[in-house]
């Protein structure tokens, strides 16, 4: 394999010193305009690439944040990890994009990674909810931010958003469109976000006297649309049918969405349909899909702008913090003909 070339090299064919080429490439002000073209047209001819690794050994820090998701066929961690990318550029960072896959095992095996690496933080949304990963990571000393999650102790930044108002805001909806009989479509139960959600529906009908009977639930094994097309099959099976339903994030929304059609379930005027995100496919569904809508960009940027204070100049100033970001509800075709009555 050919030997890849190195600042020696590229000081020799410009006829410089070592030193001259690093400050051609650090501090281009310090060096003539003569000499700092004539080492650029040697990086340029020999392909010389600096290396991060040995810049890094000499700052002393990396210029590279980690982020690790959970899915990320999932747009809504597309949107937070596009919120972070764009942060973390902003600050002449760089973002190494990883996909834990709700998978305990595969987020150890990248932790350890990032630990090997040396990254400058971790931006990360936990799928070891013992937090046995986590703890085992706090020993390597290196900051992160938990996302779309709440940080259990006192010693680290999260940034999330408020899923008990957001359910709230699907279910008050739905009741004041004249729906009673509503079905909660969750992903697993263990999940946070899930039991918020529910909370918060669950507190809608407290605010309407209603019983938490009045709420149906089915869950499913998985957030996406799989399992929404086989959430719907279970509602098509209810005996009655219920008049609304209210799905834990998009993906169930669109799955259930798609089993009603085929079944020639008119959707609003059937059964209304609320799903959770705002992803962009709500929007472009055969029933536009009302949604709460999460600021999932800002979330991904408020991230990032934590973990940049913390690893920064002024890291010694910084202070961990909580930051709850507050949903919207986006009222489109799936809920506005009940709306109407």
């Amino acid at each position: 394999m050919r030997r890849p070339v190195g600042i020696k090299d590229v000081a020799g064919a410009a006829g410089v010193s070592v030193g001259t080429v690093s400050n051609v490439i650090n501090r281009p002000e310090s060096v003539t305009e003569e000499t700092r073209r004539r080492v650029l047209s040697a990086i340029e001819r020999l392909g010389y690439v600096r290396s991060e690794s040995a810049r890094q050994l000499r700052a002393g820090r990396s210029r590279i944040l980690a982020m690790l998701v959970l899915d990320m066929a999932n747009p809504f961690f597309v949107d937070v990890a596009s919120g972070a990318e764009r942060s973390a550029r902003a600050a002449g960072l760089g973002v190494m994009l990883c996909n834990s896959a709700e998978s305990p095992a595969e987020e150890a095996t990248y932790l350890t990674l990032f630990s090997e690496q040396q990254v400058r933080g971790v931006l990360v949304t936990p799928a070891d909810l013992s937090g046995r990963n986590l703890d085992a990571f706090r020993r390597h000393r290196i900051p992160f931010v938990l996302v779309d999650r709440i940080v259990p102790s006192a010693d680290g930044c999260s940034v999330s958003v408020d899923d008990v108002s957001g359910g709230a805001l699907a279910v008050r909806h739905l009741l004041r469109g004249g729906c009673r009989d509503i079905v909660y479509v969750s992903g697993p139960m263990h999940l946070a976000q899930c039991r918020n959600r529910r909370e918060g529906a669950l507190l809608a009908l407290a605010e309407a006297g209603l019983p938490p009977g009045a709420l149906r639930h089915v869950e499913a094994a998985r957030l996406d649309v799989a399992e929404g097309r086989d959430a719907g099959a279970r509602l098509l099976g209810m005996d009655p049918r219920p008049g609304a339903v209210f799905c834990a994030n998009d993906l169930l929304a669109l799955g259930v969405l798609q089993t009603l059609y085929h079944a020639g379930v008119r959707v609003p005027e059937d059964i209304a349909l609320v799903g959770y995100d705002d992803i962009e496919f709500a929007s472009a569904a055969a029933v536009p899909l009302t949604s709460v809508r999460q600021p999932a960009v800002q979330l991904g940027g408020a991230a990032a702008d934590l973990l940049i204070e913390e690893t920064g100049d002024a890291a010694a100033a910084h202070t961990h913090r909580r930051i709850v970001l507050q949903p919207e509800l986006v009222v489109r075709a799936s809920t506005l003909a009940r709306s109407r009555h």
